[in-house]
């Protein structure tokens, strides 16, 4: 398992009847690689993971793993209530042909340390997979320290990588300063990339790749490579895009970026529900712009 370079955590596509749409999935996917993205992430918050049942998890990841999983590694997120739930989610992932996984706390009850390794590890183990571990204390109110998370690693020999959606790129530094280097850290916020690229970050784990591949590896392949000024260019026409991935209704505004570039539609499942009144208009102004005024040379 390669940690590295733009993987994004997919949003799960739904037809009409609020079912997964195997067949887009499987032709989105293919896209996302086709424009140089290193692996794909399913079903985490993005992919409204907590509104699919197991079974179609297990569907879903089976669906990435047949479109693209000899071109690059498919990543199932992990996430659920309980630890017996996690555990078997894990298991699963791996009978359908995963090569990563991306470790979640616990949904709803937010353990003390002591709790929160017990799980986090009971999945680690649960499989030979290398895994990433997610950090996101705002969304789940579980932060991992950076002293944590390298004695979780320490303790794991497959735990070969993190997630850093704290916002504070200080953390990537922190990281990096005391795990000798055995973790791959990634960011895990779109509008920090350049700045976590800069603190060191080799990987992304993105959200409006789902619809600008090109632009997202674009972007991120100019800060890996120093190229400041391009990248600084690149950036200030992303950045509106990018902050849609930081705020609560973040499913619903990428995936409307989505339907307006003709690769997926709006439909969540409820509890979300779609955007309308002032709220819409407003996201449609906003996407509208930055579609006139999208960069020609992007994906060159």
């Amino acid at each position: 398992m390669n940690w590295k370079g733009v993987m994004p955590a997919i949003t799960t596509c739904f037809d009409e009847d609020l079912n997964i749409d195997h067949e887009f999935t499987a032709r989105h996917v293919n896209w996302l690689v086709d424009n140089g993205c290193t692996g794909i992430v399913t079903n985490g918050s993005l992919g409204e993971g907590g509104a699919l049942s197991c079974e179609e998890k297990r569907a879903l990841w089976k669906t990435c793993v047949d479109a693209v999983g000899d071109r690059v590694p498919i990543v199932a997120a992990i996430a659920a209530m309980s630890t017996a739930d996690a555990v078997d989610q894990a298991k699963a992932a791996e009978y359908a042909g995963c090569e990563g996984l991306m470790v979640l706390p616990p949904y709803v009850y937010q353990g003390d340390w002591r709790e929160t390794r017990a799980h986090v590890s009971a999945v680690i183990d649960a499989t030979p997979l290398s895994c990433m571990l997610y950090n996101n204390p705002i969304a789940y109110g579980t932060d991992f320290l950076p002293e944590q998370i390298v004695a979780i690693a320490n303790s794991h020999e497959n735990l070969h990588a993190v997630k850093e959606s704290s916002t504070h790129v200080r953390r990537i530094t922190a990281i990096k300063a005391i795990d000798e280097g055995r973790l791959e850290v990634f960011v895990g916020i779109d509008d920090v990339l350049v700045e976590g690229v800069k603190a060191g970050a080799v990987g992304w784990v993105a959200g409006l790749v789902n619809a600008f591949p090109a632009e997202s590896v674009k972007l991120f392949d100019l800060a890996v490579e120093g190229r400041d000024e391009e990248a600084r260019e690149l950036y200030r026409w992303f950045l509106p895009l990018l902050r849609m991935d930081t705020v609560p209704k973040f499913v619903q505004l990428i995936k409307l970026v989505q339907e307006k570039v003709g690769m997926g539609s709006a439909r969540v499942r409820p509890p979300r529900l779609e955007l309308q009144g002032a709220e819409l208009e407003t996201a449609l102004a906003l996407i509208d712009a930055a579609l006139e005024t999208r960069p020609k040379a992007a994906a060159a």
